[in-house]
């Protein structure tokens, strides 16, 4: 009886995570639903840049390449020792939108992005500012469609969900499984009507800000404390009564996060702490949780095919929430272009990720977290 109503509660835990995921692909919107806007803002475009000579001439050509027709790109070369700032130096010279500048000295109490970001905004020239990352990129219509958004849903802040592209075994298992938590568990629709700040996600790789809102809420001065900046700064924004919403970017932006396993841990261990403000045993629990709802209906269900006793109830339950994980996860990589055939894998993903996550965890804690050669600073860690 006890397990059957553990596995019953898991199924209707599940359950919840289909209607909110059935919720999001009905009424988030993608890129192309917007009619062409009647005005034109002038948009500054802010990539901050730090070795990044792998990814920065295809972001920055997909930029120049927009359809919208006024707006500058400015980068930020944040210190490179590899080829980034000569790749900027040849593009800028053939496009004069395009402006490169060098970072300042890192300050102490500052991030290293964070600080980058800042030194953008003070720069830019533009009504609207568009943050965007180094490794993305962007289709010729994304900045037209989120401008229209933008001015048609009069939204101070327009952040996108990207389509992420996973090339190597690693990536595959790790990198979705952030985007598959926000489009499976965030009723994104109910926060974006009722702008309900606790539940937002702003995701740092597409962030339009009016620039008015952004500087009234206090832009990067006032999130340079947190690592998840984006996240903060769209709560921000929401809790100074701006409006916020959420765009799918499945067609318009894409993003290789990471190119190896490897450096999937490293990106992630220095930030998926911070998405619980580094609280200790709601981070702990909140891992188990999922690790467990998503890893031992399968093992059971598994241990029944083989012979082992349970009863029909426990086995037929399991069978149940096994069926749901496996249809989350492929109505998630469905919408965000993920391959199919990972769904299959659903719960070693789960199980690597919690464990990457108590990885952030340690290394947050004991001060090891970095992420391109710069240590990152300012953790408050607390219990609860």
């Amino acid at each position: 009886m006890a397990l059957s109503m553990l596995l019953l509660f898991m199924v209707l835990i599940l359950t919840v995570g289909l209607v909110i995921s059935f919720s999001n692909l009905i009424h988030v919107k993608r890129f192309d639903e917007f009619s062409p806007a009647a005005e034109h803002p002038f948009v500054s475009i802010l990539v901050p840049a730090r070795d990044e000579e792998r990814n920065i001439e295809a972001c920055v050509r997909s930029l120049l390449a927009q359809n919208y027709p006024n707006f500058e790109v400015i980068v930020l070369n944040d210190h490179s020792s590899d080829a980034t700032g000569a790749i900027l130096q040849r593009l800028a010279a053939a496009d004069p939108r395009l402006r490169v500048v060098n970072g300042a000295p890192l300050p102490e109490d500052w991030p290293g992005k964070h600080w980058a970001c800042h030194q953008l905004a003070q720069i830019a020239r533009g009504e609207y500012i568009l943050f965007t990352d180094a490794d993305t990129r962007h289709a010729p219509h994304a900045l037209s469609g989120a401008v229209a958004a933008a001015l048609q849903e009069h939204a101070d802040l327009v952040t996108a969900i990207p389509r992420e592209e996973v090339l190597t075994w690693g990536e595959k298992l790790l990198v979705p499984f952030m985007s598959f938590g926000i489009v499976s568990y965030l009723p994104l629709h109910f926060v974006q009507r009722h702008q309900f700040a606790p539940l937002s996600v702003t995701i740092g790789q597409f962030m339009l800000f009016r620039r008015s809102a952004y500087e009234a809420v206090g832009g990067y001065d006032g999130a340079r404390l947190n690592v998840n900046d984006d996240v903060l700064l769209g709560r921000n924004l929401i809790e100074r009564g701006y409006r916020w919403m959420v765009l799918d970017g499945n067609g318009a932006v894409t993003c290789r996060m990471y190119h190896n396993f490897g450096e999937a841990v490293e990106g992630f261990s220095k930030n998926v702490f911070g998405f619980f403000d580094y609280r200790i045993l709601p981070y702990v629990l909140v891992w188990s949780a999922a690790a467990f709802l998503f890893v031992e209906p399968l093992r059971l269900l598994a241990m029944a095919l083989l012979g082992g006793w349970m009863g029909t109830l426990p086995a037929l339950l399991a069978a149940v929430a096994v069926f749901e994980s496996f249809f989350l996860f492929f109505l998630a990589y469905r919408r965000l272009g993920i391959p199919l055939y990972m769904a299959f894998f659903y719960w070693l993903t789960v199980a690597l990720f919690a464990l990457v996550a108590m990885r952030s965890m340690v290394f947050s804690i004991t001060g090891h977290a970095s992420w391109k050669g710069r240590t990152l600073k300012n953790v408050d860690v607390r219990w609860i």
